[in-house]
């Protein structure tokens, strides 16, 4: 069976949860957006693309900061609603320089840093 970006489900702004996870350790790397032309161009590509809601325009995870999602796999919840991709991640995820953009705890009620940023003077997304 062929794959329809236009068969999964979109929210209002005709756009789709996507969360990223690293193919080597599992961990979660981030959250984005995309809609059915940046799913298109993920599986196309083999590299990941977002719509950026703030800037209103494709976003290929890396172009400006070297911090490249390289795509392992593709995944479609069980409603259709959300997608989990797989990737190879070179450099940080998050903008502010860390692996994971899911760098802080909350434990007994106090946030918890968990991690350092990777680089001093993080570049954009």
């Amino acid at each position: 069976m062929t794959f329809d970006p236009s068969t999964l489900t979109y929210n209002d702004a005709g756009l789709i949860p996507a969360i990223a996870q690293d193919a080597a350790s599992g961990d979660v790397l981030m959250m984005a957006w995309m809609n059915a032309e940046s799913v298109a161009r993920t599986l196309e590509t083999g590299r990941v693309t977002y719509w950026s809601r703030s800037r209103q325009s494709f976003w290929v995870k890396g172009d400006t900061s070297g911090h490249v999602q390289e795509l392992v796999d593709f995944r479609v919840d069980c409603d259709r609603d959300c997608i989990l991709v797989t990737v190879n991640q070179t450099g940080p995820a998050c903008h502010t320089g860390r692996r994971s953009c899911f760098y802080t705890a909350v434990r007994a009620g106090d946030e918890v840093e968990l991690m350092q940023p990777m680089a001093p003077n993080p570049p954009s997304a």
